[in-house]
């Protein structure tokens, strides 16, 4: 576990015309599981497949086709429950969310209200100013996603595309525990991010493979604390819900937007009208788009085509033996076993492919802080100038540790590393062949460096007064002789060799 000793991050405070008021926060994210099946059929759930080619039957709501539950989903929410260091309920139900809508074959949604699957448990949210909170999770249910209407293919009617239909979702409910708009980012940022480690969602937001309904209020200060001693929620004003954000940058947006509207209300003497709303990123705004429905508004009550799902702990236990370390237990890891800051660690772990690479590199150099540098400045550096990922990169772990090796056994300095890399980079092949076949060794030679020295220091008497007068200029002469040899001599040896020389 990480060793945290952050403080509690300030609530983001917003000016009215006559005061000020904090926001509170609460998410309800769903995730679509990493499977290859749906949660009630065997119909696939890649993307980008023709369109209505991905379903079955039960998938169309065609008479008497009954729902059978795909085991591995299952799976994978009791995955991520136990990744959040949530409590897994061994009997959970299915039931019945009754609404229509053209994507909605079925003329219902089958979802879990009143048995979810997963229930309490937390995500710890690190800030970028070395604060941290800890955001309850309420509970997480399993339910069937909708299909799809598309407007935009005819003026003058409408398609509908159900390969998403009965995909499984993970609609992951956070208490109102979030005071931000850059602590609402960074917790979606943090369930992706454990979700990706897990294996159970892909977080891929493009897709709308996780997509975030962002419940907003605002409050006077203080109000806040005096809820978490009474858990009463009318300490926390009026929310107003936003449907399907999927973008971190648009979260962030859409609560600035919705806040400042609550407050221009409130402070006009209005009353802010619970409501669903919709966030138009063109116009930089909210707009209505329901009423809030209450649970009774859609006549929930027990599927009658599925049993409770019944688990043993048994089961339970043997997925948790088998969890990946999670990023915080990684960061950890990598700060007390490598020396690195919270940064670098941070950077590193925000990826499992870039710390598998960086591991992999470490444990080849022999030195996990030089290979912490060069992984996150050099490599992702050129990787992001390229707009490619860890898994596209043309320098291997090998390769880079083997450049690594080179730098901490004196064999070349930091400029021609970089050189090195670069050649690596755009041509391949074994770093330590190159450096031989190029000639491209760092001198260490002594007397070649001093040769050098002497040479440059006779060439140039004016300049070597001036050194004398002012020490700080002997930096001119330590780049003449860097550049005289290639760049191979060795910067330290130089130093010391001029400054001898100039008696400095």
């Amino acid at each position: 576990m990480l060793d945290l000793t952050y403080d509690t991050p300030k609530p983001k405070v917003i000016s009215g015309a006559k005061q000020d008021w904090e926001l509170v926060i609460g998410l309800e994210v769903h995730a679509q599981v990493a499977s290859n099946a749906k949660l009630f059929s065997g119909a696939s759930t890649r993307f980008g497949a023709e369109p209505n080619s991905n379903v079955a039957f039960v998938d169309a709501g065609m008479p008497g086709m009954l729902p059978v539950i795909n085991e591995f989903c299952v799976e994978q929410a009791v995955r991520t429950g136990l990744g959040l260091k949530a409590v897994i309920n061994l009997k959970s139900a299915f039931d019945r969310k009754n609404y229509f809508y053209p994507d909605l074959p079925q003329g219902y949604q089958i979802s879990q209200l009143y048995h979810p699957i997963v229930g309490e448990g937390e995500v710890l949210v690190e800030m970028g100013d070395g604060t941290a909170r800890t955001v309850r999770i309420e509970r997480i249910h399993m339910e069937q996603d909708a299909g799809k209407s598309i407007h935009d293919m005819d003026p003058a009617m409408s398609f509908v595309d159900l390969n998403r239909t009965g995909v499984c979702l993970m609609e992951i409910v956070s208490r109102p525990d979030i005071r931000g708009p850059e602590e609402a980012a960074a917790y979606v940022s943090k369930l992706r991010q454990i979700m990706r480690y897990l294996g159970t969602c892909d977080g891929n937001m493009q897709n709308g493979n996780l997509r975030a309904d962002v419940n907003v209020s605002i409050c006077q200060p203080g109000a806040y604390e005096r809820y978490q001693d009474s858990q009463d929620f009318s300490h926390l004003g009026t929310r107003c819900e936003i449907k399907n954000m999927n973008s971190l940058r648009f979260i962030q947006a859409a609560i600035e937007h919705e806040a400042r509207r609550q407050i221009a209300i409130v402070e006009a003497g209005g009353t802010v009208d619970q409501e669903t709303r919709l966030y138009d990123p063109d116009k930089g705004e909210t707009r209505s788009m329901r009423s809030k429905e209450e649970a009774h508004d859609y006549r929930y009550f027990p599927d009658p085509d599925l049993l409770p799902l019944e688990i043993e702990q048994a089961w339970i236990d043997d997925i948790a033996a088998r969890l990946p370390e999670l990023p915080d237990a990684k960061k950890a890891r990598f700060m007390a076993d490598f020396g690195l800051s919270d940064y670098d660690a941070s950077v590193l772990t925000a990826d499992t492919a870039n710390a598998a690479y960086f591991e992999s590199v470490a444990a080849e150099a022999g030195d996990g802080k030089l290979a912490a540098n060069w992984v996150i400045n050099e490599l992702f550096g050129r990787l992001k100038k390229d707009e490619r990922g860890i898994a596209e990169s043309p320098v291997s772990p090998a390769q880079l540790a083997a450049i690594v090796r080179l730098i901490k056994k004196g064999d070349i300095s930091g400029k021609i590393a970089k050189d090195l890399f670069e050649i690596t980079y755009t041509e391949g092949g074994d770093p330590e062949q190159i450096v031989e076949a190029r000639g491209m060794k760092q001198v260490t030679d002594t007397g070649a460096i001093e040769a050098a020295v002497d040479e440059i220091i006779a060439a140039n008497p004016a300049q070597v007064e001036k050194a004398r007068q002012n020490p700080k200029l002997a930096g001119w002469f330590v780049g003449q002789v860097m550049k005289a040899t290639g760049g191979k001599a060795n910067p330290k040896a130089v130093n010391e060799i001029v400054a001898r020389k100039l008696a400095l």
